[in-house]
Parts: structure tokens; sequence; C-alpha cells
């Protein structure tokens, strides 16, 4: 909605303005400007050509006007083809000039081996040519909204100016090197957008297109259940990487004091615990102000004090006594195994597996991953599986569509029938739109777009100039048709047809190539925002294509066989 409301309030507020002026500043205009001897329309050698190149073609329609029709019929039949050809995505990837590289490692990694293999990842992404330059990071930023672990890197990626690349490269193809250059065991990766990846962890939490999220109750189920999504998501066609959090693996200190031992010392629970805390975690005393800035200061025992099991056990504490004596005297430590972090989706223990895509629409990957999994998963009862990240927003546009364009094509059969006043009309106008529809598909198909919200914004434009077109011809035909007798036989019927028609080839010239020139550029531009914007261009452009045939053969055919006489007038018997 935010995305495509301006794109709609601009157009209507246009198309008010426009409808505005052509009945009240144009009609004044005309009569200022437009003086002396007006040529007639046959003058134009353009007009002249066009006419003489419709005018077999509109005869032949009036001779086999359910030849046209069938015809027509026809060539709708065949999107057949190209529909079960295009794939499905919820936005057409937006080429931001910077990319995102956020593997997951498994967890239990250290701090010092994190530091090594974000310094390999940044090295190697470095060798690229067309790499500026590459910063990453790795664990949580300094924030209590990031819930980032140790093993999840965030490398940011600033490529050089377009003119700057190798020949006949391009993003997907800078993506796909990338990805075989950094290769590293246990790492897997997953390459975004960087403004994209936000939006989406911030409404579904998932960094990667596709996201599967197994809740349940049982930790062990759902790490089995995860690790068998995640070997599925790998054998189906088009998944780049698949990664499932481990819910084993974490390492925790346990430091489990001796009551008896800390009491024989003068020692409570609470003495043993702040030495812990603040020891060994770190304690705020104070902070210090540097202009603007004010950084705590923190004091704890060095990192070599404290880096392994006998390190902790030997730290010094020091009794209410006077006494010196170490962790160890007082307290058990150990390293216990737990689960790395505990995740929660409705209040219910969740764990969640990353899926990138490349290569192949999102629609298409994951009704293979959803069959895949409910062929080869085994479920345990109380556990589910649910599908986010883009998907999600995908899920909700298609629903959402299915309301919006039913609306709309019921707005404008009641728009044509206030107009005609005829509901046979309307509905003729109705019945001959999906041909029109026709062009747009393949031009679809042709481009290799995949169907897309931008897409049906695209068709729902496109269902609504077609509309204009029709309802323009009609009223030609009706207007030619009115001036014949008021009960016209077939002869009449079909030359009052042909001559509206005829009259309608200057309007409909000048329409399509207004319209034309004014989306080529849209749809062979690039740049920023190109990709959303061709997309909706693409199904327009196809269908001046189909929308032009329809209005100009279809649409008289359809009238010619909806207003001339089951039997003739003139021949009738006299009785009747």
């Amino acid at each position: 909605g935010r995305l495509f409301a301006p794109l709609a309030f601009t157009k209507t507020y246009a198309m008010a303005a426009a409808a505005i002026l052509s009945v009240t500043l144009v009609p004044i205009l005309m009569g200022w400007l437009i003086r002396g001897r007006i040529p007639p329309e046959q003058a134009n050698p353009v007009n002249r050509w066009l006419t003489d190149l419709y005018r077999p073609a509109i005869d032949w329609t009036m001779k086999r006007p359910k030849t046209v029709l069938l015809i027509a019929a026809l060539v709708f039949a065949t999107t057949a083809w190209p529909l079960s050809r295009l794939g499905g995505e919820f936005m057409p990837n937006l080429d931001e000039g910077d990319l995102l590289y956020m593997p997951s490692a498994l967890p239990g990694l250290s701090a010092a081996k994190a530091s090594e293999l974000l310094q390999q990842t940044d090295r190697l992404i470095r060798t690229v040519p067309e790499v500026e330059s590459v910063f990453g990071k790795a664990g949580r930023a300094e924030t209590a909204t990031d819930p980032a672990p140790l093993e999840m890197f965030e490398t940011t990626i600033q490529f050089k100016p377009r003119d700057q690349w190798r020949p006949g490269m391009t993003p997907e193809k800078l993506i796909d090197e990338l990805d075989r250059r950094v290769r590293l065991p246990g790492l897997a990766n997953i390459w975004v957008p960087p403004i994209r990846n936000r939006i989406d962890m911030l409404a579904t939490g998932i960094k990667s297109p596709i996201g599967v999220k197994v809740s349940g109750s049982d930790l062990a189920e759902l790490d089995r259940i995860a690790h068998d999504v995640e070997t599925v998501a790998r054998t189906v066609p088009g998944v780049s990487s698949a990664l499932a959090e481990r819910l084993t693996g974490g390492r925790y200190v346990d430091v489990d004091i001796d009551r008896a031992a800390a009491a024989r010392f003068g020692l409570n629970i609470a003495d043993v615990q702040a030495i812990v805390s603040g020891a060994i975690g770190g304690e705020t005393i104070g902070e210090t102000v540097e202009g603007l800035a004010r950084y705590p200061i923190s004091v704890r025992y060095p990192r070599e004090l404290r880096d392994s099991l006998d390190g902790l056990r030997g730290l010094p504490i020091l009794t209410p006594a006077g006494q010196q004596i170490t962790l160890g005297t007082v307290a058990n430590v150990t390293i216990a195994e737990g689960p790395p972090m505990l995740k929660t989706e409705n209040a219910r223990p969740s764990t969640w597996v990353y899926v990138d895509v490349r290569g192949r629409d999102l629609a298409s990957v994951v009704g293979d991953l959803q069959r895949a999994v409910a062929r080869q998963v085994r479920l345990s009862p109380g556990v589910s599986i649910a599908y986010s990240g883009q998907f999600e927003y995908l899920e909700r546009a298609v629903d959402r569509l299915k309301l919006v364009v039913p609306a709309t094509l019921l707005i404008i059969f009641v728009l044509l029938y206030l107009i005609f006043g005829r509901f046979d009309e309307a509905a003729l106008i109705m019945g001959t739109l999906p041909f029109a529809l026709t062009g747009g598909i393949w031009t679809l198909y042709l481009l290799g777009f995949n169907q897309s919200v931008a897409t049906g914004v695209g068709f729902i434009a496109l269902a609504g100039v077609s509309a204009e077109f029709g309802v323009v011809m009609l009223i030609y035909l009706k207007n030619a048709l009115a001036e014949r007798t008021a009960n016209p036989d077939a002869a009449e019927v079909k030359a009052a047809v042909r001559e509206g028609a005829l009259l309608r080839v200057r309007p409909k010239a000048m329409t399509v190539a207004v319209i034309l020139a004014g989306l080529l550029p849209i749809l062979l531009g690039s740049g920023a925002g190109s990709e959303v914007m061709s997309r909706i261009a693409a199904p327009m452009i196809g269908g001046m294509l189909s929308a032009p045939l329809l209005s100009m053969f279809v649409l008289p055919a359809a009238y010619l066989l909806l207003r001339r006489p089951k039997t003739d007038p003139i021949h009738q018997p006299a009785s009747s």
C-alpha cells in the first residue's frame, strides 16, 4: 500500500483533472484556436493509410463475425501455456546498489574463531574486482533489540559504479561469483539486499526469502524436525542454501556454589554470586564524560584469568576474615550443554529454518518445499510448521488481490451499465476483456517476469484501459446505428457497424501511440525502482497489442451479432 498508493492517487487526480478540463477548458480553446478551413480527416496521409489498411479487415469481420469470435477465444486459450510457466513472487528484487552477506555458523563458535572467519570472508569478498569496500560484524549490535547470536555474521558490501564493472557483468552474475568464491565449511551463505532484509526481519524475523518455523513443546523433537526440514530443503530445485537453527551445542559455565564450604569461610550465597557477576561478568562502577559522549567504566578480571575452567577455578576471592581463597574452593565450576538460544512464537517454543532462493521464483520453490516437507518429514503430535519470510507477504498480497480484482471488475461493470443503460452491452464489454489481457500475459512470459503485486497492478490498469477502449468503440457503433432507421434490417446494422468502426481508426491509433510512447521508456529504463515500474508497464504494453485488436475487430463482430435482427423485417409476412 505504501508503495502503490502514491501511484494510484496521482493517476486518479490526473484523470479527474483531465476530465474536468476536457469538458470546460478544451471546448473554449477549440472555439478560439480552431479557425479557418478545416481539412477533412482523410486529407491526412497517415489517416488515409490506416483507413485503407483497416477497411478490408473490417469487411472480412462483418462477413464472418462468428469466426472472429472463435479466433479471439482460441487466442485467449493460448494464454494457458504462459500462465502455467509464469512464476510468482511478492515483489521483484530491487537493485539497492549494495549487498548484505549474512551467513550463519553452527553454535559453539568462540569469539576468536568468529573473528577469524569474519576476516576470511571479508578477504574473499574483496577479491572480486567490482567490490569497493567490505565491512562485517559478528554477533549482535549494542542494543537490546538485536537478538543475533555470535554465529550470525553481517557483512555490508559496497560496489563500484556500474561503468567500472567488467563487460557483461550483472548484479545476478556478481552474486553467483561471490557465492562461488566465499565457500567456507560450516557457513551457509545468504546474499540479500540491505534495506529489504531489514524490512523482512522487522516484520517476520526471517532474514532469508523463505523461513520455516517449527513450533512445539519438546526441544529435542523440534531440533530433529528442523534438521529434517533442512535436509529436505537442500534437495528442492532453486534452493541455494538452507540452515536450521540448532537447539543443542550451546556451552554454559555452571557455577554450583558449595554452601557448606562457603559458610566455613564466612561467605554466603549472595557474596559468591556478587563476585561471579562482578569479577567475571563485569560491573559498572562509573562513567567518563568526553565532550557530549558518556562512556561506562566497567571492572572485571582480565581475559587471560577467566578464559578457561582452570582459570575460573583459580580466581582469587577475599573472605571477610582477610583470607585469600579461590573460586574453586567454594564452588564447583563446570561446562554444561544447552540450547544456544530459545525462541517463542505465539507462546510456544520454536526454531527456524532459513532457506535462500536463487535462480527460481519464490512461489514455485515454496510449493515444491511444502510438498516435499509434507511427504518426507514426520511430525510429532503437537508440532506445527509455518512458512514465513517474503512468502508470508506473498500470501497476504494474493488474499488481498482476491478481493481487489473482483471488486475492480464489479465497479467497471456498474459504470458500464450506468453509461449504456443496457445489461447486454455492459456484459459485452466485460466478456471481451479477457482477450485484452492476452497480450499482457504473453509479454510477461517473453520478458521472463514473474507474477507479483507489481504485475497485478499493471493488469488492473490494463483492464481499465481496455474497458475504456471498448466504451469508446461501442459509443461510435451506437451513434452510427442511431442514424439509421428506427427498425434497421441486417444490411443496415452491418453498414452502421462498419461505418462506426472506420471512424474509430484515427483516435484508436492516437491513443495506442500515446500510451506506448509513455510506457516504453519505463519498460526499457534502468536505475533505482526500475524493476518494479517495468513490471507495471509490461502488461500495459503487451495489452496495447491485444486491446486495440479487441476493440477494432472483436467488439464490432460481437455487437453485430447482438444487434442484427433474427429475421429481416422487410421479408416478414403482412400479418405480422
